[in-house]
C-alpha cells in the first residue's frame, strides 16, 4: 500500500481543522502554511473534501473551512477515501472484482486479507483520536515492533 501525497496532505488537513480550538473557519492558507501544503494543491484537495462532505466552507473575510462532523466521527479512511478512492486497490481495480487461476490463485485471499488489516486501522482510527494523540492500543503494539522502522 502506497500513501500518496494528496491523501497524506488531505489527512493532515482534516487534523488541522480537528485540532481547531475556535469555532471559526479555518483558513486556506493557514492550514496549508501550518503543515508546509502546497496552497494551490491545498485548495484542491480541500474542495474534493467538501464534496465529499467531510468539511463545509464558508465564504468571505472570516471566511475558511470546518469539519462537517466531529473529529470523532471521522475515520482516516474516510478521508483517504474521499481523496483517493477505495483504500486498497489492485492494478486499479477492487480486489472482489479480481480473479486469479493456478499457482496465483491464493492472492485473492492475500489481497483480501490485506484489504481487512488497511480497514482496520484506518477505518477505526479517528480524526479526534490522532488529533489528540490518543491512537488506540493495537497501532501502539502495531508501531513499537521494532521491524515496524526498518526497511527491508
Amino acid at each position: 500500500m502506497r500513501i500518496s501525497a494528496r491523501a497524506d496532505y488531505a489527512v493532515r488537513a482534516a487534523l488541522e481543522l480537528a485540532a481547531a480550538t475556535e469555532d471559526a473557519p479555518v483558513k486556506a492558507e493557514a492550514i496549508a502554511d501550518a503543515q508546509g501544503i502546497p496552497h494551490k494543491f491545498l485548495e484542491s484537495i480541500l474542495g474534493d473534501m467538501r464534496r465529499g462532505r467531510l468539511v463545509v466552507s464558508q465564504r468571505g473575510g472570516r471566511g475558511g473551512y470546518r469539519l462537517a462532523a466531529p473529529a470523532d466521527e471521522i475515520t482516516i479512511a474516510d478521508v483517504i477515501r474521499v481523496v483517493e478512492g477505495p483504500l486498497v486497490s489492485v492494478r486499479g481495480a477492487r480486489p472482489p472484482e479480481l480473479s486469479y487461476v493456478g499457482p496465483a490463485e491464493s492472492l485473492l485471499p492475500l489481497w483480501i486479507a490485506l484489504r481487512v488489516n488497511v480497514r482496520k486501522i484506518l477505518g477505526e482510527v479517528t480524526l479526534a483520536d490522532v488529533a489528540s494523540a490518543r491512537l488506540p492500543g493495537y497501532v501502539h503494539e502495531l508501531s513499537e515492533d521494532p521491524d515496524a522502522w526498518t526497511n527491508p
